[in-house]
């Protein structure tokens, strides 16, 4: 293999599963070009014709729900379960949006005395999305869905760890109706994205990722003043207060941090306990931890497959290790079992405070941290000295003070009595280093639009 080829790896086991080519310049070029030639006629369809090969696309993924599913375990360690849930949920997206989407693009009318004026949402272009590979087929529809609604066209640079499903998704939108074109998978090196953000054919970008990635990217358009959707990393705090239902706490604190092998930017990660129960709390939570079953994800049985990727597992026991080091305690976990794969047992830290990495940074596995506070003022406090501001959990009985507490919160999600869920009904996006802009509901149908004012005076 050499720097113009790489495989992906089967994270359960090590055993590398297919080889794939980067695009060169010729490649590259005639994807746009057939983005350019595709959008000149899809943005053309009415919002009715979209609509209705988004119903098309529903029951596509439905019919190659197996397929895909078998795709996401083998090449990222999701359990089967998840993965086939996760299709579903990628197809109850796509019936919503065509049902939903032809009211987001009505034109509007505005009331102007004399005159008559309205906005019309116009489609930009072809929009770059770069993904990433922990929910490898959701990622992808919770952009593209909205977008091709409002008659953009989509390229896709995906991780390379999960390649092949973003090329199953490809088939399937072909499948399902949608022209050559309409939605195409760039297999690039990170360094030429800078070529297709500087291409004048395409009109935006929309990054799921890291910081990192995000920074890198948006910095590029804003260089050639191209739109941008950042949804980047997140830290999310779990506040339990003292009179919350405490088994329910620990049940859905469990589902929200461990679910997906830990990898979800929207999990609570810090889970923050009012000290009148934290001690409840805790001795529950970690209870249930330990009794998580670990191993192959296409066992029924299993609850937690392999990380992604064995540089991710290592990365997040490090962080372990450098937050054990300044004075945490390991509940439960915290090792690196012996053998083949990606796998990492489940862990709780305890006296987790500001300044540790499991407090400050991304735990992007299935770690939790617990922090301890007198009152509910620290509560929030702790909550929001992060870097990310992505969603947030409050646990109390006390709904009414709940709904308070949530607009004191730095996020941009607030989940009271529940664990924060990405539903197209409502938006999902974050602030200050979790990113900017937002995805799903009518706010991702219109984050790559020209809202154009109509207005037209009597004569």
């Amino acid at each position: 293999m050499n720097s113009s080829t790489f495989s992906t790896v089967n994270p359960a086991n090590g055993e590398q599963i297919e080889t794939f080519s980067f695009f060169g310049k010729a490649e590259t070029e005639a994807a746009l070009g057939r983005a350019e030639n595709s959008f000149r006629s899809f943005r053309k369809l009415s919002v009715y014709q979209r609509s209705h090969l988004l119903s098309n696309l529903a029951a596509t993924l439905r019919k190659n729900k197996d397929r895909l599913a078998k795709v996401i375990t083998t090449e990222m360690g999701k359990i089967s379960s998840e993965a086939l849930a996760e299709i579903e949920k990628c197809a109850m997206e796509a019936e919503w949006y065509a049902e939903h989407g032809p009211q987001m693009f009505a034109d509007v009318p505005a009331t102007t005395g004399s005159a008559e004026a309205y906005v019309s949402y116009l489609p930009l272009g072809p929009i770059l999305a770069i993904m990433p590979w922990n929910l490898p087929i959701w990622q992808l529809t919770r952009m593209a869905i909205p977008t091709l609604l409002a008659g953009n066209v989509v390229l896709v640079k995906h991780s390379p760890n999960t390649q092949r499903s973003s090329l199953e998704f490809e088939r399937v939108m072909l499948e399902a109706g949608f022209q050559e074109g309409a939605f195409q998978n760039l297999i690039l090196k990170t360094e030429d994205i800078v070529n297709v953000i500087n291409d004048s054919r395409v009109r935006g970008a929309s990054v799921t990722g890291s910081v990192r990635a995000g920074s890198a990217v948006a910095s590029e358009a804003g260089k050639v003043i191209k739109q941008t959707i950042m949804e980047l990393g997140g830290s999310d705090a779990f506040i339990v207060c003292k009179d919350a239902d405490i088994p329910k706490a620990v049940a859905a604190g469990i589902t929200s941090r461990f679910s997906n092998a830990g990898q979800v930017c929207l999990a609570a990660k810090r889970f923050i306990l009012l000290e009148d129960i934290a001690d409840e709390f805790e001795s529950l939570f970690v209870e249930a931890a330990k009794a998580i079953r670990v191993g192959d994800p296409t066992d029924s049985l299993t609850q937690i497959g392999p990380m992604a990727r064995v540089d991710l597992r290592d990365a997040l026991h490090k962080q372990v290790e450098r937050t054990v080091a300044k004075g945490a305690r390991v509940l439960c976990g915290g090792k690196k079992p012996d053998g083949k794969g990606a796998f990492y047992t489940p862990t709780v830290l305890g006296d987790v405070q500001q300044g540790m990495a499991a407090f400050d940074e991304e735990m992007f596995g299935p770690v939790a941290a617990i922090t301890r506070v007198s009152n509910i003022e620290a509560a929030v406090a702790a909550a929001n000295a992060s870097e990310f501001g992505l969603s947030g959990n409050i646990w109390t009985n006390d709904v009414d003070s709940a709904r308070k507490l949530a607009r004191d919160l730095d996020t941009g999600g607030v989940f009271i009595n529940g664990f924060t869920a990405t539903n197209p009904r409502v938006p999902v996006g974050g602030v200050k280093n979790s990113g900017y802009g937002r995805e799903l509901s009518h706010f991702g149908a219109h984050a790559f639009v020209n809202a154009q004012t109509v207005w037209i005076e009597n004569l």
